[in-house]
């Protein structure tokens, strides 16, 4: 199946949030970071792209109609490229508390320094992420608050710059179902609107990934 919907915005944007509402609303299953990290075959590909290979885009999202957070949304202009047909979604947030939210969540993580015999995938995973998005978009300086917020700030300037105004959504997930159905054409579900993903819950659920790739 072809994307419907690449996915711009940054991690910590709402983005779990949105791949859930995305799902219900018949846009799915909908790619996200999480779904690298149960298959190994997708870590090797991002692995394989972030050191200068190609990527086959229908492959990888073979299974999918959307894609969100990263690492899709490192190569947002060759996604949204190679499927014309599908709407762009630029999710945002106030920067300050962007910032307060990867700093406190998934840069640690992200900059973990992994044993020497953790399973495969979680070191390719490791690698593409600390190549595409710690060193790519933020020039290993995430650390300089006022660096990444302007990478961040920069960032969504050059998809709204970049997309059909048409085609684009620029979305925060506090504005609930309306601005996201009335792009998508779908009707607003009788439920509210997904809040996923707080920062302690995420903390948590990293916690619990490191002490499985600890040695025993």
């Amino acid at each position: 199946m072809a994307l419907k919907v690449v996915g711009a915005g940054f991690g910590r944007t709402g983005t779990l949030s949105l791949k859930n509402a995305l799902e219900k609303l018949g846009f799915g299953p909908c790619y996200h970071m999480m779904e690298v990290f149960p298959r190994a075959d997708h870590a090797a590909l991002w692995h394989r792209l972030a050191f200068g290979h190609p990527m086959d885009w229908d492959l990888i999202f073979r299974d999918f109609r959307a894609t969100v957070d990263w690492p899709g949304a490192r190569w947002w202009r060759e996604i949204a490229a190679h499927y014309p047909d599908a709407k762009v979604l630029l999710s945002v947030r106030d920067p300050e508390a962007w910032y307060k939210s990867v700093r406190d969540t998934i840069y640690p993580p992200m900059k973990l320094q992994l044993p020497d015999d953790v399973p495969e995938n979680f070191r390719l995973q490791q690698e593409m992420v600390r190549k595409a998005i710690l060193a790519e978009t933020f020039d290993n300086r995430f650390e300089d608050k006022a660096h990444a917020i302007e990478v961040f700030e920069r960032h969504n300037q050059e998809v709204r710059d970049a997309i059909d105004s048409e085609r684009l959504l620029v979305f925060d997930v506090r504005e609930g179902w309306a601005p996201l159905c009335r792009f998508l054409e779908a009707p607003i579900p009788d439920e509210p609107f997904p809040r996923l993903n707080d920062s302690a819950t995420t903390q948590a659920m990293f916690r619990l990934m490191q002490e499985s790739v600890r040695p025993t």
